[in-house]
């Protein structure tokens, strides 16, 4: 399955991202607590270059706890402050702060020491698409500053958002990069639709959407739809299928409308909490040895 989507638009948007960097004191690089590997832009950190940065795990809710604790160590063990937030339910919202004022203590003090006092900090929103970045700043500001939505690609500018006095935000549309090299990380960005369903096929997504969950997770499936799981993805979506009352004339299944059902399943978090990717221990201690 060959997964690419780079609309013109984001390279324009990686142009301007490199030219607000000036403006801004710290980037907030927001991540799917669900896929932190995947949904981060290996481009990012060499366009942000030395710039301060925080780690925000979004969605978390649709993720597992204890993965997504060991992904905040893993980050800190990099260098980054992180926290894993909510941004529908604004669950850890009112910690990001406090988080950024932390990060960037140094350069308020020596903003101090020369008679700079009551400048506003000034962040820069990163994330890929549909990661939910306006619903982040929409739940920090505590009002409907940005456009939201449950497809990628509805931030297409830059724009100013005032938090408050002391802290504003630089909103920016999603990008993703031109090619994956890696088809699981295509996968799981396609998975939590950062990649539009109109460019994809979804029934060989939700096969193999199935074919992973079957390996890490098989309980899930059977619980969900009550029915056998079987070795042969394809089987087991002709089950959900029929659970479900996809069923065509001849008795065929409809494995579009299942496809669909079953992605949507786990997009919205009636799975339960599923997480896709795990730091790998290695990496997690490479920092005590």
């Amino acid at each position: 399955m060959n997964i690419q989507w780079y609309p013109g638009h984001m390279v324009k948007s990686k142009r301007e991202i490199a030219e607000s960097l000036k403006l801004i004191d710290i980037v907030i690089e927001i991540l799917d607590a669900r896929i932190p590997e995947s949904s981060k832009n290996p481009e990012i950190d060499n366009i942000i270059g030395n710039k301060p940065k925080i780690v925000i795990l979004n969605k978390c809710d649709l993720a597992e706890d204890t993965v997504t604790y060991e992904w905040i160590k893993y980050f800190k063990s990099k260098g980054y402050n992180s926290i894993d937030v909510d941004s529908s339910t604004g669950k850890n919202i009112q910690k990001v702060y406090n988080i950024v004022k932390e990060t960037i203590k140094d350069k308020i003090e020596r903003q101090m020491e020369r008679g700079i006092i009551g400048r506003p900090i000034r962040a820069l929103i990163l994330g890929i698409p549909n990661v939910g970045k306006s619903t982040f700043i929409n739940k920090l500001t505590s009002k409907s500053s940005a456009k939201t939505g449950d497809k990628p690609g509805v931030t297409r500018s830059r724009q100013w958002i005032k938090v408050n006095s002391s802290f504003e935000l630089l909103d920016t549309p999603g990008i993703l990069w031109p090619k994956f090299d890696d088809k699981k990380t295509a996968l799981h960005l396609a998975f939590t639709r950062a990649i539009k369903d109109e460019v994809l096929d979804i029934e060989e997504l939700s096969f193999e959407f199935i074919k992973e969950i079957s390996q890490i997770k098989p309980n899930v499936i059977t619980e969900r739809y009550n029915i056998e799981l079987s070795d042969n993805p394809i089987e087991t979506i002709e089950r959900i299928g029929k659970k479900r009352g996809c069923v065509v004339s001849g008795g065929n299944i409809d494995i579009i409308r299942t496809s669909n059902i079953i992605l949507e399943d786990y997009r919205n978090g009636k799975m339960g909490k599923i997480s896709l990717e795990r730091p790998r221990k290695v990496d997690c201690n490479e920092n005590e040895r």
